[in-house]
């Protein structure tokens, strides 16, 4: 099977858009993007009777219900569906359709961007908030408002994951630097329409090396999959939903009480795919080790600074319950993401192709991801 473009012979000067790519291929997807027979999505996947990932309700006042639902979940899944959450429907959709009008531009407007041929973490071109047009389907101010709305349902998602532990409300918070001396970044994910499905992967196989992520996906359109008891469980989106993941990071804080659990995106044949993944991370210069009140009387092991954490090469699951003596993190695979600075929410999204930037792997829908740069304190 050859490339549709370059022949097939290594990447062209300007790397061609995602979009393009899906478009010019017909009836086949160029060579580098099919994945080894067992990476592959399979008829088999979707669960092998077990349930979809828990769906909690968050309606309720912060009472013990309510954190114990947050904590089961995140111990048996590392995943849920928060739903009632607080941020208004109205916002969800409005970013929701500014991003997708955002990728519906013609190449060379004002999202002008490209990744520089050869760079397999994509282009890193930061662009001021000034940048965006304010008039552009509204992106700059739905993105902002809805940031500021995510970050306060990530602090109200901590203090019931701190109470899970069986630790005051803020100690988790304290842990990511206190209340405003957190970080956040906003990666935008678009996935067109794949013409062979079952060859490739959206995203491959992978875990999150921040703290937590929110994620707000197309409520019609299947594709994230989870790992659960060896099954790929392809979660059926609750409409307006979050859908909440632990990271890496929590993991390691939480002494592996709570999983970073593998998943992944398939792609689909019929349908375009949108999603909108908030990741909120510890102060990228603290120490990274679990709580001591998880450890026990040995106390916790050295610790890693968080902004080091995120480079270090893992395998999954990620990071095991500690012992004294043990490293913070097993190793086997090869990541490298930055971390934004401390006390900011800044906003990474990138203009791809048809690489995945954290994972270095063809994937023909991967994700393209604009990119631009917005920065607000957090304590605000």
């Amino acid at each position: 099977m050859s490339s549709c473009f370059n022949g097939g012979a290594g990447w062209p000067e300007p790397v061609v858009r995602v979009q393009a790519v899906s478009d010019s291929c017909g009836a086949t997807i160029p060579e580098r993007y099919v994945k080894a027979p067992s990476e592959r999505p399979s008829s088999l996947d979707g669960g092998g009777g077990l349930n979809n990932i828990p769906v909690v309700d968050m309606s309720m006042p912060d009472g013990e219900e309510t954190a114990r639902a947050v904590a089961a979940a995140c111990r048996e899944w590392g995943f849920f569906q928060a739903v009632n959450h607080g941020v208004r429907p109205e916002l969800l959709r409005r970013a929701h359709a500014a991003w997708r009008g955002f990728f519906a531009r013609p190449r060379g407007g004002p999202r002008g961007v490209r990744q520089l041929a050869g760079d397999v973490r994509g282009s890193h071109d930061k662009w001021p908030t000034s940048s965006v047009p304010a008039g552009g389907g509204g992106l700059r101010e739905a993105t902002e408002e809805y940031a500021e709305e995510v970050v306060r349902l990530c602090r109200r998602v901590m203090r019931l994951l701190s109470r899970g532990l069986g630790l005051d409300d803020g100690r988790l918070q304290a842990a990511f630097g206190g209340v405003g001396g957190e970080g956040a970044c906003l990666r935008v994910n678009f996935y067109p329409r794949c013409p062979q499905p079952e060859l490739t992967l959206g995203v491959a196989s992978h875990s999150d090396p921040g703290g937590m992520t929110m994620l707000l996906v197309d409520d019609h359109v299947r594709g994230l999959q989870v790992k659960n008891a060896g099954h790929w469980i392809t979660v059926d989106p609750v409409p307006d939903a979050f859908i909440v993941n632990i990271g890496d990071q929590i993991q390691v804080l939480s002494n592996a009480v709570y999983k970073s659990v593998e998943h992944r995106v398939t792609v689909s044949a019929a349908e375009e795919r949108l999603s909108l993944a908030f990741f909120y991370n510890p102060r990228s210069d603290l120490p990274l080790a679990p709580m001591p009140e998880l450890c026990g009387a040995a106390g916790p092991p050295g610790a890693l600074p968080a902004d080091d954490l995120r480079r270090v090469p893992r395998a999954h699951p990620a990071v095991r319950p500690q012992r004294q003596g043990a490293a913070p993190v097993s190793a086997d695979g090869n990541r490298h993401l930055r971390r934004p600075s401390r006390r900011y929410c800044v906003f990474f999204f990138f203009l791809l192709s048809e690489q995945s930037s954290s994972l270095a792997s063809y994937s023909l829908c991967a994700k393209k991801i604009a990119y631009i740069r917005m920065e607000y304190n957090l304590g605000q």
